[in-house]
């Protein structure tokens, strides 16, 4: 995890907030000692409807072929 001071933070905000939309978690120190975390904002998701969408194209399951094709896969004794 890298680390900044506070005076280069401020001097160069822009761009450790540009390390930190890049996905790097960086730690702000003041006199050499830890004071805060800076880290990406976790990502807002997929929407429900942008899920079910997605599901209504995708191949029907053939239920039998999936077991013949982990039999194929595993022991069948487990």
């Amino acid at each position: 995890m890298a680390t900044v001071n506070v005076r280069e933070l401020r001097n160069n905000g822009g761009g450790v907030i540009d390390r930190v939309v890049a996905g790097e978690r960086v730690v702000v120190t003041r006199a050499g000692h830890p004071v805060a975390e800076l880290r990406p904002m976790p990502s807002a998701g997929t929407s429900a409807e942008v899920l079910v969408e997605r599901w209504r194209h995708l191949p029907p399951l053939d239920g039998r072929a999936l077991l013949v094709d982990l039999d194929r896969v595993v022991d069948p004794s487990l």
